[in-house]
């Protein structure tokens, strides 16, 4: 399995400006406001100094009155400013992280089917649940937070540099190990969080794929391998998040006992610096109240530093979806006709040996072709060559002579529908649901598409076409969203039809029945139906048989049973 890439630091630092620069009118409020904030809070210690100075002065009680009243105003105009900032901030977080989804799903949609599946359902999930929610909680609440703390450091320690600057120098007494410790935690958190975030993911692809794959697990006694296999990759995911445990186990005690180190300097020596005259007492008071007030803004740069890395590698991870080259958009060919051609294909998955040898295949236009044969012959694999999802080694597959990896997808979409036995219903109205396939479609267009297939249970829902579908609501069983699947099949109309499958969910009987409705309702159309009851097959103008990636037999029903060979010992095995 082939993982999605992850984008450099460079992608992630241009993809985080064009963010703030797509709505930089707002950023600049913001920052406008928080600055008026924290110029705000700046008033008190100082006036509170002030106080101190005037009291040693012989300052009488309504100087030292007016002075706390101004203390208490500037408060409120800092609350008032700050619930604003705050404000606008969310806001502008909110709307970031709306961007950074619909593009992640833009992205996510243009990626070839087979790059999806190489890389897993594991990875991709990540991605767009894990990964999106802690780029959002970034956004949100580390970029705003980091960026005006750092503005109110800025002018805190410029404050008490304008107090003196002695007490500005001894106010930086605790500056190197803070440094020293955070380059050391930088250089290592960025490989250390995207390991971690790359052990989830292998993690969710296990749970997935054991999950969706119970009856087998069950029916052929894996669960001890699945079990030693989902512990393995939990043992990964341990031993990630002990690597980045031990990283803030060391960064965050520096830090801390960092803190008292400058409000120590700044009394010890702006008591020296007082018995010589140099500073009074309430500078000296005002740059120790300043050094308190930075330890929230410093304290939040550094809490969230963790948070922040943890928001970079996922922000890279989810830049890297689009990373991935988008489906070629065909050249422009338009097919002359609607016959199938396979000619001389062979097919390997990545770097695997070929698992089709040699393929040949012609199928007329209106033709039923049936293709049978084992597990593993290579069925599912020819449909997606036909389907035009992945794309021969060696030889061609093409629709009325243009090969079908040269058409745009949308045109191969319209004129070549596969349809497998994994379906998927979407949260919303049948309606809804059925419009993906053609939005114009009309009720009346949506209620005859789910007759054709026997979709009988939808005259029994509630609200009719309006009822809602999905988690929390009317859910499906297996049959009946395969039966959705196929309407949706019949609102699309396409030239050619691949069914891998796709009545596996289906009883026999209702499987038969809903395959000649289809029969009915696509009268003129290609029809190539990967058969695993041999009725298909039966009804069916021709049949290939496929054994080890290789068409061993091809012919009609009843010329296949006279030659006596693979089909014919199949059917007899499939009536007793």
């Amino acid at each position: 399995m082939t993982g999605l890439p992850v984008a450099d630091l460079g992608t992630v630092r241009r993809a985080g400006w064009d963010l703030i620069a797509r709505d930089r009118r707002a950023v600049a409020v913001i920052l406008v406001l928080h600055v008026a904030a924290t110029l705000a809070g700046l008033a008190a210690p100082w006036l509170l100094g002030v106080i101190v100075d005037e009291v040693v002065a012989g300052a009488g009680t309504g100087t030292v009155d007016r002075l706390a009243l101004a203390i208490v105003g500037c408060v409120v105009v800092q609350t008032v400013i700050s619930r604003y900032a705050q404000y606008a901030g969310h806001r502008f977080g909110e709307r970031a992280v709306a961007q950074l989804r619909e593009e992640f799903v833009r992205r996510t949609l243009a990626l070839p089917v087979s790059v999806v599946e190489r890389a897993g359902t594991g990875d991709l999930a990540t991605r767009s649940s894990v990964d999106v929610a802690t780029v959002g909680v970034t956004v949100r609440q580390v970029v705003p937070v980091v960026v005006i703390a750092s503005a109110q450091l800025t002018l805190l320690f410029g404050v008490i540099f304008v107090l003196h600057p002695v007490l500005g120098v001894a106010a930086l007494a605790g500056l190197p190990s803070i440094v020293a410790v955070t380059r050391w935690y930088l250089r290592r958190a960025s490989t250390a969080y995207l390991a971690e975030g790359a052990a989830s993911a292998e993690l969710t692809e296990a749970l997935t794929t054991t999950a969706e794959g119970a009856r087998t697990v069950e029916a052929l006694r894996l669960s001890g391998e699945r079990v030693a296999h989902g512990r393995a990759r939990i043992g990964r995911v341990w031993t990630s998040r002990r690597r980045t445990l031990r990283l803030r186990s060391v960064f965050y005690p520096v830090v801390e006992s960092s803190y008292p180190l400058p409000i120590a300097a700044v009394l010890l020596v702006g008591g020296l610096c007082l018995d010589n005259g140099l500073v009074t007492l309430g500078e000296v008071v005002a740059a120790a109240l300043y050094l308190q007030q930075a330890i929230g803004p410093l304290d939040q740069i550094l809490q969230w530093m963790e948070q922040a890395q943890r928001g970079l590698a996922s922000f890279a991870r989810v830049l890297g979806v689009g990373q991935v080259p988008p489906e070629p958009r065909g050249r422009g060919a338009s097919p002359a006709g609607k016959q199938i051609e396979v000619r001389g294909v062979r097919f390997g998955y990545a770097d695997g040996p070929d698992v089709l040898h040699g393929i040949d295949l012609t199928v007329r236009p209106g033709e039923r072709l049936a293709i049978v044969g084992p597990s593993g012959a290579g069925k599912s694999t020819l449909a997606r060559l036909l389907a035009g999802i992945d794309r021969p080694r060696h030889g061609e597959v093409s629709l009325g002579g243009c090969p079908v990896t040269d058409l745009d997808p949308a045109q191969r979409r319209r004129r070549i529908a596969l349809v497998t036995q994994e379906h998927h219903v979407f949260i919303g109205s049948l309606r809804d649901n059925l419009a993906f396939a053609a939005p114009d479609a009309t009720d009346a267009q949506m209620r005859s598409a789910l007759v054709a297939v026997g979709a009988d249970w939808y005259a029994d829902l509630p609200d009719d076409l309006d009822t809602e579908l999905g988690d929390g609501a009317r859910e499906l069983s297996p049959a009946e969203a395969q039966q959705l699947a196929l309407a949706r099949l019949v609102l699309a109309d396409p030239h050619a039809l691949i069914l891998d499958e796709a009545t596996a969910a289906l009883d026999p009987t209702t499987a038969r029945r809903t395959e000649r409705a289809l029969a009915a309702v696509l009268a003129g159309r290609t029809v190539i139906a990967i058969a695993h009851r041999l009725n298909t097959a039966h009804d069916a103008d021709r049949v290939a048989v496929m054994e080890d990636g290789r068409i061993t037999e091809l012919g009609s029903h009843d010329e296949l049973l006279r030659a006596d060979g693979a089909y014919a010992a199949l059917w007899r095995s499939w009536h007793g």
